[in-house]
């Protein structure tokens, strides 16, 4: 494993977040000018803090996809191609691979799944702290592990966990107010001390007392040698999903649904922010879920590029009333569909829902929003704010009933 200073996505995180320059070359010469990706050995980083570093091209990072290391190849290649549509990063990745054999190259780009690619940018660009696809550093996992000798060094600084955060060198004077900090055990630290106790004779008192009421006759406690007891490191909440209409009929587009999803007004698809992505992602808090910290949900309009275990954190699915949308689902029929999920109908106000709507029934909600006037109407929008917190009261009593909780998705809806 690359250290800190050394480790190909932390060189890139702090090259970003410090806006310095990174180019992919054809030898590990500093002064090598840039190359094409499909003819680069190396990426340079000649603005890092201790000198010029060039990483070789094909460096596994450790960021995993299926069970697989990326290479600093496709780690770069996203990046380049963060704002470009999901088709048109195919398209790109089959090109570089086409000139990569051409060239008599080893390697190839590895295709990054679109939630993959999301929660990269996300940590590169310093958004987010942590990752479910990025592994520990293993000054970090060490770290994890040896609570007590942390605890004694209570005034050190990690310089591995500066790194990773892409913060640098740390100020002097936040070091010193961090020297005099008082660090807090954890219970396993507590518990544990510096080295492993054996706790087995707890096991054997505790026995009867949580012994279940259908079992007949006492339980019979192992006494041999204690087994050392390894926490498993918590996992990350998997963000919710809200599958949009790819209608152009729909009136709920990625173009204006977070100024109507986060803010409560709506504008029409035609006068949001048309960047041309394929994703975002809005947040709110779900007080039936985690009342201290608003949820992440993702908003797409396909589900072309999802994965079997996505479909269990989709939590709404906006619809036009046309049966084309679900071609693709895992449930392509919207009787099946609605009963794993909730359906949201958005028409105007006043107008007659879809006969589609009206036949799936209570599964299916049917708003409606006053029609758009123009600019400077605001005072005549007090009624979006309403159809608003329908909606999301509905999204929240799905999530209750389908079992997500604060730190857990549910693993089947």
């Amino acid at each position: 494993m690359a250290s800190a200073d050394h480790d190909g996505l932390v060189l890139l995180r702090q090259s970003i977040s410090s806006s310095k320059p990174f180019i992919p070359s054809a030898s590990a010469d500093p002064t090598a000018a840039e190359v094409p990706l499909s003819q680069a050995t190396h990426l340079l980083f000649p603005g890092h803090a201790s000198g010029p570093v060039a990483a070789p091209i094909d460096l596994a990072t450790r960021f995993v996809s299926n069970d697989k290391s990326v290479d600093l190849r496709s780690i770069y290649f996203a990046w380049l191609n963060r704002e470009v549509a999901i088709p048109e990063y195919n398209a790109s990745a089959t090109k570089l691979n086409d000139e990569l054999a051409a060239a008599g190259a080893k390697g190839k780009v590895q295709n990054l799944g679109f939630i993959e690619r999301l929660d990269l940018i996300t940590w590169l660009e310093g958004a987010s702290e942590e990752s479910e696809y990025i592994k520990p550093l293993a000054g970090e996992k060490d770290a994890a592990t040896s609570g007590a000798t942390a605890t004694a060094k209570a005034g050190a600084v990690s310089s591995a966990a500066q790194a990773r955060s892409g913060k640098g060198t740390m100020d002097p004077r936040l070091a010193s107010i961090y020297n005099g900090e008082r660090k807090m055990g954890d219970r396993n630290t507590i518990l544990r001390g510096v080295k492993p106790t054996d706790f087995s004779h707890v096991r054997k008192l505790a026995a009867p007392f949580i012994q279940k009421k259908s079992s007949s006759g006492s339980a019979k406690i192992s006494s041999t040698t204690a087994h050392t007891h390894n926490p498993k490191v918590p996992t990350r909440r998997p963000d919710p999903i809200i599958l949009l209409s790819p209608s152009a009929s729909s009136l709920l587009r990625l173009s204006n649904a977070r100024s109507f999803l986060e803010d409560g007004k709506f504008i029409p698809a035609a006068a949001g922010d048309s960047t041309g992505t394929t994703m975002l992602h809005v947040q709110r808090i779900i007080k039936a879920v985690d009342q201290n910290r608003p949820m992440r949900f993702i908003l797409v309009e396909g589900s072309e590029q999802f994965k079997p275990e996505y479909w269990n954190r989709v939590v709404a699915v906006f619809t036009t009333g046309q049966t084309w949308q679900f071609k693709n689902y895992k449930w392509s029929d919207p009787d099946e569909l609605f009963k794993h999920t909730l359906g949201v109908y958005v028409g105007w106000r006043g107008e007659q829902a879809p006969d589609n709507i009206q036949g799936w029934g209570h599964r299916v909600l049917s708003t409606g929003v006053d029609r758009w006037r123009g600019e400077g109407h605001d005072a005549s929008r007090f009624r979006d704010k309403e159809v608003i917190e329908q909606i999301w009261s509905s999204i929240e009593a799905n999530m209750r009933s389908r079992g997500w909780r604060k730190d857990a998705a549910p693993t089947s809806i």
